[in-house]
């Protein structure tokens, strides 16, 4: 068990007594006693009783255990403490437009806004007697109503204030008629043997001592939910001295219930996810091992986010949690992780929850669906709209099928949109009439389903190879196609079209540079590697003397040169990273000191920096023919003439001049070859840009011949052969 089964023994005895008494007093009948106080005797028997019912709770609804879970853990052990959106923030009514514009404002793949106002879960239920939470599936709506059971249990030891028996019942349950809440109750409390089990409850709700938690309204038979739905009014309006928790999913609820007061479940923020994954991995072994903190460091990488915004969903951060324990990481190819995320939402959580499904259109298979969403994912995606009309949708459902089953042209599509909704959650209404994929994950993940499946790659590859918001759609595409040649065609195309941008004598001769200054080096590093961290060492140069004379002059276009090569660096240095082996660590080091000599290359500490940078390339040895003896005495002999803070601005930048120009005669570059204009620096940028993400593809594609990977490696930040410049 957990430990708590005193606090729970304790608190359902000190309730339940005073409840028997009262049962005496008034003249109940009870083992043959009228009008009496409880005896010692009775009192152990309640006392006996209230710690089965106790160990009954914890045994039910203490403990966690879900998507093929090897064993079940306390709930509590793995809590994270929820937060609640204000009523206001429930129901929106925003535009479409609105919506799109505050997402992107946002700069944030999550669909929730930032600035909403939260509340702490356990605060608000201790404030409201009659709660309806709301949530989509896996939000944790189901675990929070255990948890407060759990925190009533425990008495002035726990959370929860008010002084109540918690009952928990799953309205799923309900699935005949008639229904009889308290009867229910009195079953609950006759199992783990209360003596006089309906007197005892009858006083009890007369009194307003018990928790009523009704969990999973949305769960009800549809043939069942209004005759439930009344039920549970009526029987608040008779006991409505009781506290009441019910929860709902967020799609199904109709605001039956006037008394209530509606809250939303928050996504988990970053604080919450860090604290869950800490919750997870406690065992001896994973805190010796730090398995939590290498996970949640693994999560904040740039290439994991958007398995981190599935991170959000509570249901879906288990499911990560049980990935990254089974190997210590997450798949290098992550569309196989999303669909099963898709797969858990689409079918796997109502399986596991054992929730009676109604079938959201005859004869559609779970495939079947996957390809209806996957259009409609793909059709925004490409139009670059995240929200749709409810209109726009049920179109789209209607005409996928009326053209795949042969639906009736007068097939209720709102119907089929509200179940999807409802059941799975996948598509969520954001305000009135207005829907979006429940995560932007979902929708990249189906949008290229839909690439793979329709054999749009060469489109893809045209339209969008440069395009940020496509990056994680190439990725998946890299790792859906499984024809025979595999991901091969996909980096063809990319690496055909990437060529294009090479397309001036300065960037032509930048590569060639690179490769002549690199070929056959010591350096422990393939040679597109090599060729990549010369790039970024001549344009961390470059870089250096815009900024200088931008800072200078204030000159507006010298700034836009200046971040177009720092764009640039950036990839380079990203690309010679993906080949870095033993000398990682030197060639980090390598990076810092060049981006920080960039930066003060007019500064009083520029010459040091660029001693320290010289050093440092020596070690990791990319360069070949470099007399970095002669360079670094060089540098040396220029920090003797180091101006100080006080002469002109002109006289720094003349030095400034004097170092480059020592820096490009080691390196054996010819200056101009570093002096470009900004189309040119954007153009590099994207060229490096589109390579980065060529070497992504391959490491996220699932087949791919060695050979045609050999190939492109090799032509990798190399003139084109059939160059006519």
């Amino acid at each position: 068990m957990t430990g708590l089964e005193p606090f729970a023994i304790s608190c359902v005895s000190g309730i339940a007594l005073p409840i028997f008494q009262s049962v005496f007093e008034t003249g109940g009948k009870f083992l043959g006693l009228i009008g009496k106080k409880l005896d010692e005797n009775t009192k152990q028997l309640i006392y006996t009783a209230s710690g089965e019912y106790g160990k009954r709770y914890f045994k039910r609804h203490g403990i966690l255990k879900a998507l093929g879970m090897k064993e079940a853990v306390p709930l509590e052990s793995v809590y994270t403490a929820v937060q609640f959106l204000d009523e206001q923030e429930i129901r929106s009514f925003k535009s479409i437009q609105n919506l799109e514009k505050a997402y992107r404002q946002a700069k944030e793949r999550s669909f929730q806004q930032q600035d909403c106002k939260k509340q702490e879960g356990l605060k608000i239920a201790n404030e409201k007697q009659y709660l309806m939470v709301l949530g989509q599936p896996g939000a944790g709506k189901s675990t929070f109503l255990r948890k407060i059971g759990l925190e009533a249990l425990k008495g002035k030891k726990g959370g929860f204030e008010p002084e109540r028996i918690p009952v928990f019942i799953e309205l799923k349950s309900f699935t005949s008629t008639p229904i009889d809440i308290e009867k229910i109750i009195v079953e609950e409390f006759s199992i783990c043997g209360f003596p006089s089990s309906e007197q005892f409850i009858a006083k009890a709700l007369e009194q307003g001592k018990l928790l009523i938690l009704l969990d999973g309204l949305d769960e009800v038979p549809t043939v069942n939910t209004n005759q439930v739905i009344s039920q549970i009014q009526n029987f608040v309006d008779r006991h409505d001295k009781n506290r009441f928790i019910v929860s709902c999913r967020t799609a199904a609820y109709r605001n039956n219930f006037k008394r209530f007061t509606d809250v939303k479940l928050a996504d988990f923020d970053d604080t919450q996810i860090e604290q869950f994954i800490g919750n997870w991995f406690q065992s001896e072994v994973d805190k010796q091992a730090g398995t939590a903190q290498k996970c949640w460091e693994l999560l904040q990488k740039p290439e994991y986010a958007a398995a981190k915004e599935l991170a959000h969903t509570p249901l879906l951060l288990t499911f990560l949690c049980l990935n990254y324990d089974r190997s210590q990481n997450f798949p290098n190819n992550r569309s196989v992780l999303y669909k099963q995320a898709l797969r858990i939402l689409l079918e796997e959580w109502a399986a596991e929850k054992r929730i009676q499904k109604e079938e959201i259109y005859q004869g559609l298979s779970t495939e079947l669906e996957e390809s209806l969403l996957s259009e409609i994912a793909y059709s925004g995606f490409e139009t670059d709209k995240l929200f749709f009309s409810q209109r726009e949708v049920v179109e789209e459902i209607k005409t996928f099928l009326a053209g795949n089953l042969n639906a009736p042209k007068h097939l209720d599509g709102e119907a089929v949109l509200n179940a999807i909704a409802v059941q799975q959650g996948i598509l969520v209404e954001r305000a009135q009439d207005v829907f979006s994929f429940s995560h932007l994950t979902l929708q990249e993940y189906l949008t290229a389903q839909y690439i793979a499946d329709n054999n749009l790659i060469e489109q893809l590859v045209f339209d969008h190879l440069l395009d940020s918001r496509w990056r994680e759609v190439f990725l998946l595409v890299a790792g859906l196609v499984r024809s025979k040649n595999g991901a091969d065609d996909l980096l063809l195309l990319m690496e055909k079209e990437a060529q294009k941008y090479i397309n001036t004598p300065k960037l032509q001769g930048l590569l060639q540079w690179a490769d002549a200054a690199t070929k056959d080096s010591e350096g422990d590093f393939k040679p597109v590697g090599k060729r990549a961290a010369a790039i970024a060492y001549a344009y961390a140069i470059a870089y250096a003397n815009v900024y200088a004379n931008a800072n200078a002059n204030a000159n507006a276009n010298a700034i836009a040169i200046a971040n177009a090569i720092a764009i640039a660096i950036t990839y380079a240095i990203a690309i010679a990273n993906a080949y870095a082996n033993a000398y990682a660590n030197a060639i980090a080091i390598a990076y810092a000191n060049a981006n920080a000599y960039a930066i003060a290359i007019a500064n009083a500490n520029a010459n040091a920096k660029a001693i320290a940078f010289a050093k440092e390339l020596k070690k990791i040895k990319i360069f070949k023919e470099v007399n970095w003896t002669e360079l670094i005495s060089q540098l040396i002999e220029l920090q003797k003439k180091l101006p100080d803070v006080y002469h002109l601005k002109q006289i720094h930048l003349a030095f400034a001049d004097r170092l480059l120009d020592t820096w490009c005669h080691g390196l054996h570059l010819n200056p101009e070859i570093v002096k470009l204009s900004q189309e040119e620096a954007e153009a590099l940028g994207d060229y490096l840009s589109a390579n980065h993400l060529i070497i992504q593809c391959k490491e996220a594609a699932v087949r791919i011949s060695a050979k045609t990977w050999e190939e492109i490696e090799s032509r990798m930040l190399v003139v084109p052969e059939n160059s006519t410049i």
